[in-house]
């Protein structure tokens, strides 16, 4: 694959990526400890739901109820960004978006839902069947009849699982995964023992369930993945490899899984694939490397020409 220009020189000089491995991999896991503190104080803040505003009232219209197939969005005002829903991973809440929230507020997103789920929630399919009655919800409320998703960690499986096996495609416009298990995961046996935690495992029958054909799928997807995450085993299963998605992997260098949702670099490129339908995924002192023009469906891992990276 012929390397852009653009391109740091560490990423020209894979050698010296790995020569310099073990180093990255010590600040990741100091960042990874100094987040997951600022976490823990943050994490009572999320435990209740966020108030929702009151409904927005009907409207005489003659928009039809659903998104038309190939349909970017159909925003209820002429330009207005449709709202994202943002998801948070295993035993969690909506407090780890706290700063992608500020993010996204600070550039222009008015209408920004952060959902929680039950921790004792023991299965991906009900738990996408609960995000298919918000989004239905959201959509009633604020008179738009298209979303954006951002998706942590398992929170991302189950907003896929919506989109590919529920027909959640003709609600959500752009699905952005961080550091989410799409081919699965090896876990600590001890973690295995939840339910949902064994069916993020490799294998399992809702993994399976998304390897199955999904023709005509409209979502845009965008994985985010970083090689020094410790929790996605290996790290590749954190990219969507499926020929009948549009999907792309974009490689996320330097930091580990709890990083993602926080680093102010991975916020940008988020906004950045929210605004945009292109392959290239770009952020402050970072660039991607695009899928080639007129490809279509799943791109591939780091290496191919199906591969983005933020450093």
């Amino acid at each position: 694959m012929k390397v852009p220009p653009f391109l740091p020189l560490s990423l020209r000089r894979p050698c010296l990526c790995c020569a310099r491995l073990p180093s990255a991999l010590l600040k990741a896991t100091a960042l990874e400890l100094v987040v997951l503190a600022g976490h823990v104080l943050l994490y009572p803040t999320g435990i209740a739901g966020e108030r929702r505003p009151p409904q927005r009232p009907a409207e005489p219209t003659t928009t039809p109820p659903t998104a038309p197939a190939g349909a970017a969005a159909l925003p209820a005002e002429s330009g207005e960004r449709p709202p994202v829903v943002l998801l948070h991973g295993f035993i969690d809440n909506r407090s780890v978006f706290v700063l992608l929230r500020r993010s996204l507020a600070r550039h222009g997103w008015h209408h920004l839902e952060s959902l929680n789920y039950s921790p004792l929630t023991c299965d991906i399919r009900t738990a996408a069947e609960l995000l298919g009655r918000h989004v239905e919800e959201i959509c009633a409320r604020t008179g738009h009849h298209q979303v954006d998703i951002v998706g942590h960690s398992l929170g991302g499986l189950i907003a896929r699982y919506y989109v590919q096996r529920l027909g959640g495609d003709q609600r959500v416009r752009t699905l952005v995964t961080l550091g989410t298990p799409h081919g699965g995961t090896s876990v600590a046996p001890l973690a295995g023992a939840h339910p949902i935690v064994r069916q993020m495992r490799t294998g399992s029958a809702p993994i399976e369930e998304l390897r199955r054909p999904a023709p005509g799928c409209r979502t845009r997807f965008v994985s985010f993945w970083s090689e020094l995450d410790r929790v996605i085993v290996p790290a590749e299963a954190a990219c969507i490899d499926h020929p009948d998605l549009d999907a792309l992997n974009v490689r996320v260098s330097g930091i580990g899984h709890l990083a993602l949702p926080v680093h102010p670099t991975v916020a940008a490129a988020v906004r950045q694939a929210l605004e945009s339908r292109e392959s290239v995924i770009e952020a402050t002192g970072a660039t991607g490397a695009t899928r080639p023009a007129g490809t279509t469906g799943a791109t591939g891992t780091t290496g191919t020409a199906g591969a983005a990276s933020v450093a």
